[in-house]
């Protein structure tokens, strides 16, 4: 080294030295986060984008990186007010602020005025302000207003789209707002709308397990080794987005689609199955419909049709009257024309006053109580009819190999569903659908052993005749 380098570093060291001991502690700490930060740890450069989605798999350092990266914004730049989000409280407090990567771990104790572990409240010596608010509780992102944010495991978030909107609408202060996005991938709607909008006001960056391994725990590397190959070490440790119809219950090769060029069948049955929005005041809520036609096909058991599907965000008194249209839909063509048989309406939410107003409008309405079964319950217990080829659903005229289009959104929810889906109303009226029509005896997958129909030689018109088809959820 020169004398003049040597001068020079003498001179940065007075410099240093007489800075105030907040200064030095900030200084002190940005430059040892630099050495050690990996790539995808670093803050992206440019001043284009608003939203930092940072894909990483378990243990690749992303709590770390975005706690320094939030962190030394709030440093930078005095008298700003930061905000926290996780899944839940324990997330924020336990993960975000007390965690090995959290907040209080990576800021110099020099920088920290006060810390609230009750509040989840953080304040600088500078006077900005850092709050941690859990996701699960989105009513409470009302009110608040922030000059940026880091949002934690954003796909693990049970109120994901509500608490997002509301966050969006509270990140408004300064000349330019900036949210961190770090979350092991899921195939979520709006972790979806993120990626594709990479280059506009997102950047994107993504980073596996195995970037960070050396500074994991040995029993964690063995620990992860077990899961490669399959599709959670392709989510959870090389940080993939995996297709959400992969993990459906039920396969989009399932479905059988009915040729475009072909008439449809004479329809025996018809059902409407409605699912109604949980509340009509909010938007995110859609009301759903699928009108089925049972038939008889040359090649094999009863099946059914898929005849329409829609979902409209309808408040209460909008709903009547659409169901009520709906229901006076002629199906078919010259005499093999058919009205709509039943409406099937899920006992629950604008559905208890939906039945009672179609009863008194003398129309055939029956409640939908599915006990105590779940969603994931309900669609499994009908998938094997679907499996089984039972279900149908007609072929575009234009795409060959494909449903129509007003179809494919009901495919894709129902095949993505329980982790690629926001709304499930088509899996709601799909699964009561079924299994409506299975327990009324219209469709079977159970035929009685061949043997037995040898013996008592039966015809296949008398087993028709024997299915019972009084409603079985009637009251």
């Amino acid at each position: 080294m020169s004398a003049l380098d040597l001068f020079e570093v003498d001179e940065l060291q007075d410099s240093f030295a007489k800075l105030p001991k907040p200064q030095q502690a900030a200084i002190a700490w940005q430059m040892s986060w630099l050495q050690k930060a990996h790539k995808h740890q670093v803050e992206p450069v440019g001043d284009w984008w608003n939203i930092w989605l940072m894909l990483a798999g378990r243990g690749a350092g992303k709590t770390r990186a975005a706690a320094e990266t939030l962190a030394a914004w709030a440093w930078e730049e005095p008298n700003t007010r930061w905000l926290i989000s996780a899944p839940t409280s324990g997330d924020i407090r336990g993960t975000c602020f007390e965690g090995d990567s959290g907040l209080m771990s990576v800021i110099p104790q020099e920088l920290i005025s006060d810390y609230n572990k009750t509040q989840h409240e953080i304040r600088l010596v500078n006077g900005s302000f850092i709050k941690g608010i859990p996701a699960s509780e989105p009513e409470r992102f009302r009110g608040g207003q922030w000059h940026g944010a880091w949002l934690d495991e954003l796909a693990a978030w049970e109120y994901l789209q509500d608490s997002w909107d509301m966050i969006q609408f509270a990140v408004r202060l300064g000349k330019r707002t900036r949210i961190i996005a770090s979350t092991t991938p899921k195939p979520k709607p709006l972790v979806m709308e993120l990626i594709g909008r990479e280059g506009d006001d997102v950047v994107v960056t993504k980073a596996s397990t195995y970037v960070n391994v050396a500074n994991l725990a040995p029993s964690f590397q063995k620990q992860i080794l077990q899961y490669e190959g399959t599709n959670l070490g392709r989510q959870e440790i090389h940080a993939e987005i995996i297709d959400p119809e992969e993990g459906g219950i039920v396969k989009r090769d399932w479905f059988r689609l009915w040729p475009s060029h072909k008439s449809f069948p004479k329809l025996e049955f018809i059902l409407q199955s409605y699912d109604c929005a949980t509340s009509d005041k909010t938007f995110n809520d859609p009301s759903g419909c699928i009108t089925f036609g049972v038939f008889k096909p040359l090649d094999g058991g009863m099946s059914v049709m898929v005849l329409d599907c829609w979902n409209e965000h309808l408040q209460y008194p909008d709903l009547r009257p659409k169901v009520i249209s709906e229901f006076e839909t002629v199906y078919g063509e010259g005499k093999d024309r058919k009205l709509v048989d039943l409406l099937l309406v899920e006992d629950k939410s604008a559905g208890i006053s939906l039945i009672q107003d179609l009863q008194r409008a003398h129309l055939p309405v029956h409640a939908y109580n599915p006990g105590r079964a779940d969603k994931v319950q309900r669609l499994s217990i009908v998938a094997n009819i679907i499996k089984a080829g039972r279900l149908w659903v007609p072929e575009s005229s234009k795409r060959r190999g494909f449903v129509r289009d007003w179809a494919e959104g009901m495919v894709s929810q129902i095949c993505s569903f329980p982790e690629g889906t926001v709304h499930d109303e088509y899996v709601d009226c799909m699964s009561q659908g079924l299994r409506y029509l299975r327990d009324a005896g219209w469709i079977s997958i159970d035929a009685p052993p061949r043997e037995e129909l040898e013996q008592e030689d039966i015809t296949d018109a008398e087993i028709y005749n024997m299915r019972t088809r009084a409603n079985p959820y009637a009251s």
